[in-house]
């Protein structure tokens, strides 16, 4: 029943969700062209509190839990698992102030309005997934971007979004170049629950009245463990925290 209903709502909610798109593009632009990093920024935190919006439309709220207790003044590197592109959307705009950049793939690097471009131009990576040799020294410069910078890092170690909400494997070697190469950063493991939901048919129809919560667990100092144990604590944080699919 959720899926017919979900058909006509879901038309008006790509429509208004295509148009932000479409607008912020030509505005991120200028942004970054004639008044630099800093405005394209905020054009792009706003772009996702617009598209936040939209997704009220379909009955999506939003939890963030223990963003308080993540570190300021320090690069910070995000570990998550990831169950949809609006996990993303709402990263940029509830953690905006740690300015996160992520490692994407490169197929997101063209054709989409407004979300390649940032992609491109505001300090994320693209990897090509079937060429591991060629993302070592892509996330390498990522490492040295928030090292240099003060800014974070996002990365979903599953590689793939979990289309049933249950964590897959992580894989270490992306977050192994970010550590290495940013030895003052802090790792903070979030995980996000519900997000799949809203993908549950695919990309249309959207599921309805979905809470997504993403919860924010204890950060952790780079410099203080050895990486195995530091991946393994941050694993086990991460999936221990996505309880949706049980």
């Amino acid at each position: 029943m959720q899926k017919i209903i979900s058909y006509p709502i879901s038309v008006i909610y790509y429509l208004c969700f295509g148009l932000c798109l479409v607008i912020f593009h030509p505005i991120q632009w200028i942004c970054l062209n004639v008044f630099g990093y800093q405005a394209h920024k905020i054009s792009v935190d706003y772009l996702n509190f617009f598209l936040l919006r939209c997704t009220n439309l379909v009955g999506t709220t939003y939890k963030i839990a223990n963003r308080e207790t993540i570190p300021t003044g320090v690069p910070l590197i995000f570990v998550s698992n990831h169950q949809s592109m609006y996990d993303i959307v709402a990263m940029i705009w509830y953690f905006r102030r740690f300015h996160c950049k992520f490692v994407s793939k490169k197929e997101l690097g063209s054709g989409i309005p407004s979300v390649s471009y940032n992609l491109r131009h505001g300090g994320s990576v693209l990897i090509d997934r079937k060429d591991p040799k060629q993302a070592i020294p892509v996330i390498k410069g990522l490492s040295e971007y928030i090292e240099k910078n003060t800014r974070s890092a996002v990365i979903f170690p599953e590689g793939t979004r979990s289309k049933t909400g249950k964590p897959k494997e992580f894989a270490q070697s992306g977050l192994k170049i970010l550590c290495k190469y940013a030895p003052s950063a802090y790792i903070v493991p979030v995980s996000i629950n519900n997000s799949w939901k809203m993908v549950r048919f695919g990309m249309f129809p959207v599921g309805l009245g979905n809470r997504l919560t993403f919860t924010v667990h204890k950060a952790m100092a780079v410099k203080d463990y050895d990486f195995a144990e530091l991946m393994a604590i941050t694993e086990k944080a991460v999936v221990e925290g996505v309880n949706e699919y049980k």
